[in-house]
């Protein structure tokens, strides 16, 4: 049979274009799906069945079909009947969370909230009693009534000073009723028993004390005005070789270091340097008793030569008993001449300036300062701007 009739006809008569068709997915909402035989006939019966939308008339396409609107099956006709699908049971709080939604929409749309209605926070619930919380921020207990804390007990005890005792207790080396006690801020009874672990023992003795004669231009702690640290004396070129401390020399021993007892850029004299807290709370504490004393050169008026003879005996009176410093009555002090422009100082308090503030309360101008022993610790030989170690038999 000729190919010739069929190519004329195909002429004649094109077939509609094939339709593409859109990839089908699974489910979901505009997903066309096949229909089955047996709902095509349902259609083609029924009698009060709504007419569907008339393809166009196009030789290039067949009629495009519409897409299932949401919530429709994408299987059943516009007009069949249908089944109503049960809704889902719905859970209290979801009903409650959609409501007040619906609420909020609704108000929102063309309504103005006044503007005296602020919204109302909730409080928040912390599940503390009122009891707990004020025991949080630290207000006063039942329990605590008597009580000190842990470090500030071994500081009074002389075992260490704080800074020592909170690192003892962070590590574990100190017992309280022979229970270990780890935990920072603990609070004890007075009368309760402290003992310490030998490592801190250890780690004590191992702290050391420098005696420096400290010479005039440097500051007795940190750098200040460029003017340098009378730390930065403490070498080992500068160590004292009549020194008899059988301790070796460490840069290590700088660390931690803290003065006890400062003296001014102006002034000279003995200076203690330590890493053990117990030896500074010895010498300024708010409960020392040790004394410290100084050689003070003075003038007075017009006279830098034989003051002592110039200089009233009532004012000298007033230097050992009945000045105030900053409103604060001073403790009595042992003020005697030394040699005519030189006067001895014995305190037993250290206020900054003290010495030199007391003589200008008398009309008196100090030129030189010296400290030359604190408690039973002398300056003695010691050469200035070099330095000692305190001896382990030697007590202030």
């Amino acid at each position: 049979m000729s190919d010739t009739p069929r190519a004329k006809l195909s002429a004649k008569h094109p077939r509609p274009a094939e339709r593409t068709r859109a990839p089908v997915r699974p489910g979901g909402i505009g997903a066309v799906q096949r229909r089955r035989p047996s709902e095509t006939a349902a259609q083609n019966t029924a009698p009060n069945t709504a007419p569907t939308t008339p393809a166009r008339n196009t030789t290039a396409a067949p009629a495009r079909q519409t897409k299932a609107p949401a919530g429709r099956r994408a299987d059943t006709k516009p007009g069949a009947e249908r089944k109503p699908r049960p809704a889902p049971p719905a859970s209290p709080g979801r009903a409650t969370k959609q409501s007040a939604s619906a609420k909020g929409r609704a108000s929102s749309v063309g309504a103005k909230r006044p503007a005296s209605a602020a919204p109302v926070r909730a409080t928040r619930q912390t599940g503390q009693s009122p009891a707990s919380q004020q025991k949080r921020h630290g207000a006063a207990r039942p329990n605590d009534e008597g009580m000190v804390r842990l470090s500030k007990r071994m500081s009074e005890l002389g075992i260490c000073s704080r800074r020592e005792a909170d690192e003892w207790i962070v590590k574990g080396w100190v017992r309280v009723d022979g229970a270990v006690v780890s935990e920072l801020g603990s609070r004890i009874r007075p009368e309760q028993s402290i003992t310490v672990e030998r490592a801190a023992r250890n780690e004590q003795a191992q702290r050391v004390t420098f005696v420096l004669h400290k010479p005039i231009g440097y500051v007795s702690g940190q750098p200040e005005d460029d003017y340098p640290p009378a730390a930065a004396l403490l070498t080992a070129a500068n160590r004292w070789q009549e020194d008899d401390a059988r301790i070796r020399f460490s840069p290590q021993q700088l660390r931690g270091l803290a003065p006890a007892g400062r003296l001014d850029i102006d002034s000279t004299g003995m200076l203690i340097l330590t890493q053990d807290g117990r030896i500074a709370r010895q010498l300024i504490g708010a409960d020392s008793d040790i004394d410290k004393e100084y050689l003070v050169r003075v003038a007075y008026q017009t006279h830098e030569e034989d003051v002592r003879t110039h200089f009233p005996a009532a004012l000298l009176d007033k230097l050992r008993h009945g000045l105030s410093l900053d409103d604060v009555p001073l403790k009595p002090a042992e003020v005697e001449w030394q040699n005519p422009e030189q006067l001895r100082f014995v305190l037993r308090e250290g206020k900054k300036r003290q010495i030199r503030r007391m003589c200008e309360l008398v009309g008196l101008r100090v030129t030189g300062l010296k400290r030359i022993r604190m408690g039973r610790i002398k300056l003695g030989n010691l050469p200035q701007g070099q330095w000692r170690y305190l001896r382990p038999d030697e007590q202030f």
